[in-house]
Formats: C-alpha cells, sequence, structure tokens
C-alpha cells in the first residue's frame, strides 16, 4: 500500500513540475511549485520525518508561495521604462 501511494505522490509531483516549468502563465507556475513543495512535504511525514515535513510545509509550500505571489501581485500590469 505504502508503495503504490509513493508512486501515486511522485507522478502527482512530477507532473506539477512539468507544469510550473512548462506553463506560459507566470500565476500557474507559482501555484505548481507550490503543490510541488506541499507533496514533498507529505512524502517527508510518510518516510518519518515529522520535522522536516512541517519545515517544508510552512516554509517551502507556505511562505515561498506567498513570497512568490506578493511579488507577482507587486510586479504584474507594470511596463518597463526604457532609459
Amino acid at each position: 500500500m505504502m508503495t503504490v501511494l509513493f508512486i501515486v505522490i511522485s507522478v502527482v509531483m512530477l507532473l506539477a513540475a512539468l507544469l510550473a516549468v512548462h506553463t506560459k502563465k507566470i500565476l500557474s507556475g507559482v501555484i505548481a511549485a507550490g503543490v510541488v513543495s506541499l507533496f514533498v512535504s507529505i512524502l517527508f511525514l510518510l518516510l518519518g520525518a515529522p520535522d522536516v515535513a512541517m519545515t517544508e510545509a510552512a516554509i517551502g509550500a507556505g511562505l515561498s508561495t506567498v513570497i512568490f505571489l506578493l511579488a507577482l501581485s507587486r510586479t504584474a500590469g507594470k511596463d518597463a521604462t526604457d532609459d
């Protein structure tokens, strides 16, 4: 049962990573990268490392995604000016 769960989580992580790299929309890429981090934290939890899982969930999936979304919201729609 655990092997099947590891395979499913790994496939979802791989698909989300491919989406993050190949998508043309920045918002979709940021969210996909957050999904990868979330599934990595679940994988760490299943491997018996709850402290690493909590750190990855808080920093990797949570804080990093929020910072990327905040930066995206502050820069979206602004045109670059030629000096």
